[in-house]
């Protein structure tokens, strides 16, 4: 991968990750690799590659090699977690080893696209899947704990990882941990929260607008325009009108 770089697409991702001093992805150190390069380095390395070498990846410096490692573990979990050996007694224990070193190195995912492309895969799928670990209580402990640490990646962890049980007919998760961080201070919750009503929504809007009647007046601009942005025109309006009274 470091054979990949690019100074001037590295300048480039360093201005949209906001990494000046003071924006939330500070620090964070590119080497200007763009998302469909890294996959396909996933796509040759990951069937082989051992999962006791993927800390490596996740602990290094390099932003784009951190996703290398987190889009790995993602390729080992869906392979885990096919209709075939939901039930499997090994890879039941595969997928749970997977989730527990995702747990361990959640803080390296550092920035919104390292969670978005995949804590929804892993979590998210994990939610809806038999586990050793514990149960549907247990899984909600593991999200609880992520909802209320003081990493704002986790944080965003315990809300994004919902849309895939929202789509798959459990819209429970996203309507708890929405209202959890209802009142999140950071702009990146804000849309992260909208935009997993606004999924959820895709599937049952009416849940989408008993939440809105219950919420919309505390919601703060940004995630109400993200959940509300797939209704009509004329409600859209309305929803807009009546949080501002």
């Amino acid at each position: 991968m470091e054979s990949l770089h690019n100074e001037e697409q590295r300048q480039n991702l360093m201005r949209f990750f906001k990494t000046a001093p003071g924006d939330y992805g500070y620090g964070d150190e590119f080497l200007g690799i763009k998302v469909p390069q890294t996959r396909e380095v996933v796509r040759h390395a990951a069937k082989d590659f051992p999962l006791g070498a993927i800390p490596e990846l996740l602990m290094s410096r390099w932003h784009e090699v951190r996703l290398c490692g987190f889009l790995i573990l993602v390729d080992k979990f869906e392979r885990m977690a096919t209709k075939r050996l939901e039930n499997d007694v090994a890879a039941t224990d595969g997928r749970d080893e997977i989730v527990s070193l995702y747990l361990q190195y959640a803080e390296q995912a550092n920035n919104w696209d390292l969670v978005d492309l995949s804590v929804y895969k892993i979590l998210g799928h994990w939610l809806l899947l038999p586990s050793a670990l514990g149960d549907r209580a247990y899984k909600q402990k593991v999200l609880d704990s992520l909802a209320a640490s003081s990493c704002l990646w986790k944080q965003r962890m315990s809300i994004v990882c919902t849309w895939f049980p929202s789509h798959h007919g459990d819209p429970s998760w996203c309507l708890r941990y929405a209202e959890m961080h209802l009142r999140h201070p950071h702009d990146l919750m804000h849309k992260a929260v909208g935009w997993m009503l606004r999924e959820m929504g895709k599937s049952n809007v009416d849940l989408l607008r008993d939440f809105l009647r219950q919420h919309a007046h505390e919601m703060p601009r940004t995630m109400l325009r993200y959940a509300i942005e797939k209704l009509p025109e004329t409600e859209r309006r309305e929803w807009r009108i009546s949080s501002a009274l």
